[in-house]
């Protein structure tokens, strides 16, 4: 992928931006998103035959909820990946922006030491956020000011933010955490997990945004051929600074959530979340080339990812088989998608 910025040329001396793909282009798009449709009927199926219990509605819950968080993760890092770039450092952030909340405000008293009560928890929301847009905004300073590689500056921040996080929390979990900060990873709304409505609500946006906006079709233009992208107009620089910025925020977002539903934020929360993270993307058919690959796919290819897990689960197969799957999963993909695409992946 392409790691080469610069600041956009003049609107004015360019062509305008392309106004949408091809009609044909665009039905074999809707058609690949639906690729994983049957693959999901099958694992139901094989998991109620494993055990009944797979189908039932409290198991479905489960199974939303546990992927809620991670899917938010998923759909970040599809918007960056859509770039052609790619952030490692999510998962840090997913660990780093709740836990650096909980430090400000929680009470040492409480906590044995382990806080500074130095913000109201009302400001617990706010403060995961900025620290999100922080994140992303300092990985938009390398990458697109300085021009760095993507995927060594996300590398580098991921291993910083995971030794941040440890070093103000001394490497125990923070626990006491204020109502703010618990409320949305706990919280139920007409019976279901306020968690799954938001991660919901989030990939319809993306969904909407990526497929049906200008910033959408900029993204993908991005991914594409950068320079193209810029010869037609876009704000390249802007485009990718921004697509980092949110990104963060959503990871930021999600590690609130999962904090929320444990009640704590543990010095290594988020630590391997990254692989899953792109299992689910690349199965769901996101390029790692970019300009490829849909927020609807990102999605199928997180919720068939639980799935399988929450069979092999109820199979009594030991967790620690996780990692072998999600690398599996990850290989396999590149493989179909090497045989389908007809393109070396570099």
């Amino acid at each position: 992928m392409s790691e080469t910025l610069s600041t956009a040329a003049s609107p004015a001396a360019a062509p305008p931006p392309p106004t949408g793909p091809p009609s044909r282009t665009l039905a074999i798009a809707r058609l690949r998103d639906l690729a994983l449709v049957p693959a999901i009927i099958a694992v139901a199926i094989v998991g109620f035959v494993v055990n009944p219990v797979f189908l039932s509605s409290d198991n479905i819950i489960n199974v939303l909820q546990s992927m809620s968080e991670i899917a938010i993760v998923v759909l970040a890092q599809t918007i960056v990946l859509i770039t052609g770039k790619m952030d490692l450092s999510l998962e840090s952030t997913f660990g780093l922006a709740p836990g650096i909340a909980a430090w400000l405000v929680i009470d040492p008293a409480l906590t044995r030491g382990l806080g500074l009560d130095v913000l109201p928890s009302a400001w617990a929301v706010p403060v995961v956020l900025a620290v999100g847009a922080l994140v992303g905004a300092f990985n938009g300073l390398l990458i697109v000011r300085f021009g760095l590689n993507g995927f060594i500056v996300t590398l580098g921040m991921l291993i910083v933010l995971r030794g941040l996080l440890t070093g103000i929390s001394g490497g125990k979990t923070f626990f006491a955490l204020p109502e703010s900060m618990t409320y949305l990873g706990s919280a139920s709304w007409f019976a279901v997990p306020v968690s799954i409505w938001v991660s919901l609500l989030l990939f319809a946006v993306g969904i909407v945004v990526l497929g049906y906006t200008r910033a959408g079709r900029a993204l993908y233009a991005i991914g594409g051929n950068v320079d193209a992208a810029r010869a037609a107009g876009i704000r390249t620089d802007r485009v990718l600074w921004i697509a980092l910025i949110v990104a963060s925020m959503l990871a930021a977002l999600a590690g609130l959530l999962i904090s929320g539903r444990l009640a704590s934020v543990p010095a290594a929360q988020g630590s391997g979340a990254i692989f899953q993270v792109f299992a689910a993307a690349v199965i769901g058919g996101v390029s790692l080339n970019g300009g490829k690959g849909t927020v609807f796919g990102a999605f199928t290819g997180v919720l068939l990812l639980f799935m399988i897990i929450n069979v092999l689960t109820l199979a009594g197969v030991p967790a620690q088989w996780t990692n072998f799957l999600n690398g599996t999963v990850i290989l396999v993909a590149l493989v179909v998608s090497r045989i389908t695409g007809g393109k070396a992946q570099t």
